[in-house]
């Protein structure tokens, strides 16, 4: 097993854009940095779950039945959906926010969701994980070591943008502000289901 190699492949990976990436940024900076981190914990356990379902088959069935594929496709695209329209209708309420330790278990929950739902996570077990496994196929064991390595260089990444983007909620909560930046959230969560429903499986 390449695990130098694997790693910068994910390194790679988790610096590209994505819907963790845009969804903490904005969570971070409408939030609190709170609740950003109980959703980096969030994601780490679903990436964590994503290697072990891949490694139990998951994975392949995915790749075999293309009537699940697009369910899961369809269920993450529903979930991104469904945090765009809160974040819209968030930014109509002059009412005071949720308390924080609600925000912070329900930003954990989110985070675990979106990565069990989210399509490319899958397609990384597919495609680009066994390309690091010297021709042997992907144990319980490996997977494990895969979601260990790459869970903990998600989770590096993720607390640096929630660490920026919480420096911004002072100044993005202004009363004048916040309703065109949460919107703009919701626009980003929008464009990110999007990109669930034409995700391909790469056959």
């Amino acid at each position: 097993m390449d695990l130098i190699g694997f790693a910068l492949a994910v390194l790679l990976i988790e610096l590209t854009p994505g819907p963790n990436m845009a969804w903490l940024a904005g969570l971070a900076a409408t939030e609190g940095r709170r609740s950003g981190l109980a959703a980096v914990w969030g994601i780490g356990l679903g990436l964590l779950a994503n290697g072990l379902l891949a490694a139990i088959g998951l994975a392949a069935l995915l790749q075999a039945a293309p009537q699940l594929w697009t369910g899961l496709r369809l269920a993450g695209a529903a979930m991104m959906l469904w945090l765009a329209f809160d974040a819209w209708r968030g930014s109509n309420q002059s009412s005071a926010p949720a308390p924080q330790a609600r925000s912070a278990r329900r930003a954990f929950a989110t985070g675990a969701m979106i990565n069990l739902l989210n399509p490319k996570a899958y397609v990384f077990f597919i495609v680009v994980a066994p390309q690091f496994l010297r021709g042997a196929a992907l144990s319980l064991h490996g997977a494990l070591i895969l979601s260990l390595v790459s869970a903990a260089i998600a989770t590096f990444i993720h607390l640096s943008i929630v660490l920026a983007g919480a420096k911004a909620h002072g100044w993005m909560n202004d009363p004048i502000r916040i309703k065109p930046i949460k919107r703009l959230f919701a626009v980003v969560m929008v464009s990110v289901a999007i990109s669930f429903v034409i995700a391909d499986i790469g056959r």
